[in-house]
């Protein structure tokens, strides 16, 4: 949190204007396009990247679907997360995530720009209507973030358990499954580390339709996990090595 906040001070002159500007395209959607709103944002992530002194390098663009909606599943790691995939992802998307976190400082403007899904974790029937409503405007083209882990607690580089559950909006509106791996991600916002840091946003190779219509919603939880631990791997992170995640050692 502190590299969070110093990024805040060093853009109190600028950030303010900017702020102003997504409330003002919040308050008039329907007079901005989906790109120019995104292109807020995205200006946003530099900001903070610039001042944070977060480097975050990017693979597997290429792998994206050029048309079509789609839902990314990555591992969770913290509150850099969300921000380093959209960075990465040039074209505009979205996120899902906690309701009781999503009208903090920035978070809100975020999240009504963009129009994210927030999800009331201890709500089943809102939880439902929300799934719901991805699985409509996914098949509308929208692309969608959905962190199938949940919380990202002392995560660091070890990938938890995925909900089966999270999987559904994709199964239902059979849309491509996107593998995201994330590395170092947790050492952005969610760690003590100083200095500069680098982070890693990998984008897998599509999970279609054809692939996973006759598969269990767990099945392909496992799926989308095994794929990310195996993409950690293959740059060197194993996940269960806590050597990987010297900022938790302590908590080990």
């Amino acid at each position: 949190m502190i590299r969070f906040f110093i990024a805040i001070l060093f853009n109190a002159k600028r950030g303010p204007q900017l702020v102003s500007t997504m409330r003002k395209m919040i308050k008039h959607k329907d007079k901005y396009p989906e790109k120019t709103r995104y292109a807020i944002a995205l200006k946003l992530i530099r900001y903070l990247k610039k001042s944070a002194r977060i480097s975050t390098e990017v693979y597997g663009a290429e792998n994206l679907p050029e048309d079509g909606g789609y839902i990314m599943y990555p591992n969770h790691q913290g509150k850099y997360d969300a921000l380093g995939i959209m960075y990465a992802h040039r074209e505009p998307c979205t996120f899902v995530m906690d309701k009781a976190k999503s009208y903090g400082f920035l978070v809100r403007e975020m999240v009504d720009l963009l129009g994210a899904k927030r999800l009331a974790l201890d709500d089943v029937r809102q939880n439902i209507r929300i799934m719901d409503q991805i699985e409509k405007e996914v098949l509308e083209g929208k692309r969608f973030i959905l962190f199938s882990e949940g919380g990202y607690a002392n995560n660091g580089n070890i990938v938890q358990r995925f909900k089966p559950g999270s999987f559904k909006c994709a199964m239902k509106s059979k849309v491509p499954i996107i593998p995201v791996t994330l590395i170092d991600s947790y050492l952005a916002f969610n760690s003590f580390k100083l200095g500069p840091v680098t982070t890693k946003v990998i984008f897998g190779t599509p999970i279609c339709y054809d692939t996973y219509k006759d598969m269990k919603t767990y099945e392909v939880a496992d799926l989308v996990r095994s794929t990310i631990i195996s993409t950690m791997e293959e740059f060197g992170v194993y996940v269960n090595n806590p050597e990987n995640n010297p900022d938790l050692l302590n908590d080990m």
